[in-house]
């Protein structure tokens, strides 16, 4: 695939739950742009890494996690660096393995993950499966150029989200 390819998946409910925001594309384009001024621009509690399936092993395509929450607690950094980063790893392994990604463009491209890991997230094994299915959910729905449109011309006469539901006319 040579476009790019913007994605966003919430899988789960309360502390545990994962939302995650994908960017994907060729290296040479404004993905790769994007992921290297990312990977050479950290900031305070906001340090972009390469996801990996184990040590020295980085996913392919390679994939930069970037939390979307600075980490406050040493369980909350445990739950970023641990579960989240598993969870987004195998999630883009299993776009990989689905179709979603091809095998050439696992060496042409490039994937940012955007993840949020609630502060108060208690459940590593829920935080890693809500981080793996929401990873490979995005990236899906980045190449299907979902939401369809109708979908969103629906939803907004009643917007709502896990901290807020709009009041119906």
């Amino acid at each position: 695939m040579t476009t790019l390819r913007i994605g966003e998946s919430f899988i789960g409910d309360g502390v545990n739950a994962a939302h995650i925001n994908t960017v994907a594309g060729p290296r040479s384009g404004p993905a790769g742009v994007a992921w290297a001024t990312a990977l050479a621009s950290p900031s305070s509690g906001h340090v972009p890494f390469v996801a990996v399936l184990a040590p020295s092993l980085p996913v392919k395509p390679l994939t930069l996690f970037v939390t979307k929450s600075a980490p406050t607690t040493d369980e909350h950094s445990t739950h970023i660096w641990g579960p989240a980063q598993a969870g987004v790893a195998a999630g883009v392994a299993d776009a990989v393995a689905a179709g979603v990604i091809s095998p050439p463009e696992t060496d042409t491209d490039v994937v940012i993950a955007a993840v949020w890991v609630n502060p108060g997230a208690d459940d590593a094994d829920a935080v890693y499966r809500n981080n793996r299915e929401a990873t490979a959910t995005a990236l899906r729905n980045g190449v299907e150029h979902l939401p369809a449109l109708d979908a969103v011309l629906e939803a907004r006469h009643a917007p709502r989200n896990p901290f807020y539901t709009a009041p119906t006319s």
